[in-house]
């Protein structure tokens, strides 16, 4: 009796097996740049598939750990974390995750060569990109909202030396708060010496053994709500490595994210730098959550990538019923679907990416800002939904293997969870886009950059997908005016329909321009597919749905 083993699925050099990255730039990025920056991204998709997956593997395997106190009783509050998990760091910063973007050697395009880094790098980082988000977005406040005394920090920031890096915290939830920031109750209170001292909980912090931390604080006397907020930097720990007047309650236990130090943390009296001026910090603010949004979207698509190519290799491996998985019609059928869904996601994530680039640069037009301040919540909540429904159909596609924890399979679905809550809940990006739409000409803007560029695809075999293009910006057009003489309370209870029905057009039209651009059999039936279906699921959410919906909750 001979026993079968079946073979796992295996990953091969992760630049060169993606032919939907490769194909973006060189659709996006001018030849010769391109020729400077493939050969690192070659040597890193070779990386995330050999040394630096094994560190993450190591990094899940060790969980961080709570020291509160020493052998002699003294607070000490140390959180340990594995050696792999600091090879990770180091990695981070020499292949220049974060570097790259304020290197600038390309211009408006090095965020383009950055995400794509990012894009590699995240599914390989055992979370890791979650510091370097909160790292580059500070970096990027205090950029734009810092000065003399925090350029020290800022150059730490965006060092490509393991031993000048730093990353940096971002302390904004509270028990009070949580997503309402506007909420938060931590006090800032002046010193004698014209500094600050802070006062407060902080429920959740990510990326606790970073040097550094950016966080939300009312300056006492300050007037309530966002606009009495201040933005203050924290730097942790004093010159013996001691944390200043931190205290850590505990570290969170929770579904997945198992190698990322999240903690509970008390501040009493720890030392702060205003950064930005007093008050308006929430408005000051939006500076750094763009950029950790974006890094949101990147490793969302990143994650998909990530399941749908386990689950391609696993196709050609396993028989069932007599063939392989990848000879089934029906599993094909399955596989085609998640990669279209990763293609939409990819282009809308990337597409937030350009415009990033050419705001931090200079070179956005007024019509282009209008349109990151609109996409990016958009893009942001998109692609975190859908990286959750692959990674799960993803799993399925192992059978039961796919639910035992040690193929490493379930932890794709574990860790693509929290994407839909970091940075924003679903509900609060589509009101985010919902303000975006109201507070400026977001919409008009959007609807008039649409149009412009379906007007320049070539029709021919994409009259019909340019045409479900069309009727869907004119369906949105429609549903705005008539939600804006409807009141708030209409606006809102289809505020996350609204911005699903902005995210699926927006990816339509890029799926027509990629289709457009390339010439490739896949870009076409993927631009044929999404535009054949639903692309504006609005919902009329009048008084009477209201009502119902209100019945419904209820229910219970």
């Amino acid at each position: 009796m001979s026993e079968f083993f079946q073979d796992p699925p295996r990953l091969g050099n992760q630049y060169d097996e993606d032919a939907l990255l490769r194909a973006y730039l060189r659709w996006r990025l001018p030849p010769d740049m391109l020729a400077d920056i493939e050969p690192d991204l070659q040597r890193l998709g070779h990386r995330v598939a050999t040394d630096v997956l094994a560190l993450a593997e190591a990094a899940e395997s060790q969980p961080p750990k709570h020291v509160a106190y020493d052998a002699w009783g003294r607070r000490v509050d140390r959180i340990e974390t594995s050696d792999a998990w600091h090879a990770l760091d180091r990695i981070s910063a020499t292949e220049g995750i974060v570097a790259t973007a304020y290197e600038r050697r390309h211009g408006s395009c090095s965020r383009i060569h950055q995400m794509a880094l990012l894009y590699l790098f995240a599914p390989s980082s055992a979370l890791y990109s979650c510091p370097l988000a909160m790292t580059d977005g500070a970096a990027r406040f205090l950029e734009v909202y810092g000065d003399d005394s925090t350029r020290p920090v800022f150059e730490h920031l965006t060092s490509r030396d393991p031993g000048e890096f730093w990353t940096s915290g971002q302390w904004m939830t509270e028990r009070t708060g949580g997503s309402d920031v506007g909420s938060t109750s931590t006090i800032a209170r002046r010193t004698r010496d014209g500094g600050y001292v802070l006062h407060g909980s902080k429920w959740f912090t990510s990326a606790t053994t970073s040097q550094v931390a950016m966080t939300l604080a009312r300056i006492e006397g300050a007037p309530s709500g966002s606009k009495g907020l201040s933005v203050f930097l924290i730097e942790l720990r004093d010159a013996n490595g001691q944390l200043r007047n931190i205290r850590v309650e505990r570290l969170k236990d929770k579904l997945g994210t198992r190698a990322l130090p999240t903690a509970e943390l008390t501040l009493d009296g720890t030392p702060a730098r205003l950064v930005g001026g007093e008050g308006d910090g929430v408005r000051k603010i939006a500076t750094l959550f763009n950029i950790t949004r974006v890094y949101n979207a990147v490793a969302a698509i990143a994650g998909m990538r990530r399941a749908i190519a386990l689950a391609s290799d696993y196709a050609g491996r396993r028989t069932a019923f007599g063939k392989k998985l990848v000879e089934h019609p029906l599993h094909v059928e399955t596989m085609a679907q998640l990669q279209l869904e990763l293609r939409a996601s990819f282009l809308l994530a990337f597409r937030v990416t350009e415009l990033l680039g050419k705001e931090e640069c200079g070179t956005a037009t007024p019509s282009e800002l209008q349109l990151l301040r609109l996409l990016i919540p958009v893009a942001k909540l998109y692609t975190a939904k859908r990286a959750i429904a692959v990674a799960s159909e993803a799993l399925e596609a192992f059978g039961g293997a796919g639910y035992i924890e040690d193929t490493g399979i379930p932890r794709l679905l574990r860790d693509a969870q929290v994407l839909s809550i970091w940075e924003g809940t679903t509900n609060v990006l589509s009101l985010d886009a919902l303000r975006a739409v109201r507070r400026s000409d977001a919409l008009a803007a959007w609807t008039a950059d649409v149009r412009r560029r379906l007007s320049s695809v070539n029709a021919g075999q994409f009259i019909e997908c340019v045409g479900s293009a069309k009727e869907a910006v004119q369906r949105v057009e429609r549903y705005a005016a008539h939600a804006e003489d409807e009141g708030s309370e209409f606006q809102e209870a289809g505020a996350r329909a609204f911005a699903y029905a902005i995210a699926r057009t927006e990816a339509a039209v890029l799926l027509i321009e990629f289709a457009n651009s390339v010439e490739d059999h896949a870009a076409l039936a993927a631009a044929r597919r999404w535009c054949a279906g639903e692309l504006a699921p609005l919902v009329n959410a009048d008084a009477g749905h209201r009502e119902d919906s209100l019945g419904l909750f209820g229910s219970t």
